[in-house]
């Protein structure tokens, strides 16, 4: 499971010109399922972002409050996209993203588990599956990458740029005909 959460002054998302959810002061989730996820990754992944501190505290102390601790909302996006892998051609492979129904289940779960954790009413889901405009006022701006797998959830913070790939050679013309038959999108992710 991977999540992206923005600390957000506020956000609201949007289908088909219908407002769904909006909070104010709090952290936007764009959360993906991968297809080895279980609910021991949901679980997890669930309690780090109520218990992840991104506010200071009265005294000016940097990163010593949670979304918690603020009494701050939480609005949930799902976004099979944070899966993508973009390493080879200029079109994004979406195989490490779980398929419709497993990713429907298991995003649900993440869902109910932060309203159960948390308090049910500050916490908000866009739809899923839908094609959403997703709108945020971006708080500092601060925003976190977690990946979990098996249970365990890391903090990716990449401080140094990534160094010049060297050159390669270009594909000839029947490895770029192979690789663009590679992939197709499963019909239930277009739904």
């Amino acid at each position: 499971m991977k999540a992206i959460l923005q600390r957000v002054a506020s956000a609201s998302v949007t289908v088909d010109t219908h407002l769904v959810s909006s909070i104010g002061k709090g952290v936007l989730v764009f959360a993906a399922v991968a297809p080895d996820d279980t609910l021991s990754e949901v679980e997890s992944m669930a309690s780090k972002v109520l218990k992840l501190r991104m506010w200071p505290d009265e005294a000016g102390g940097t990163w010593k409050r949670s979304v918690v601790d603020i009494a701050g909302e939480v609005l949930c996006v799902s976004q099979f996209t944070l899966l993508a892998q973009t390493k080879k051609g200029s079109k994004p492979d979406f195989h490490g993203a779980a398929g419709g129904d497993k990713a429907r289940e298991l995003y649900n779960l993440f869902v109910d588990k932060v309203k159960e954790i948390y308090q049910h009413e500050k916490v908000k889901n866009g739809v899923f599956q839908a094609m959403m405009q997703v709108e945020l006022v971006n708080d500092g701006p601060v925003g976190v990458d977690y990946r979990c797998d098996d249970g365990e959830v890391t903090l990716e913070i990449q401080t140094n740029p990534p160094k010049k790939a060297e050159a390669k050679p270009d594909p000839s013309k029947d490895e770029k005909e192979e690789a663009s038959k590679g992939f197709e999108m499963p019909a239930e992710l277009l739904e």
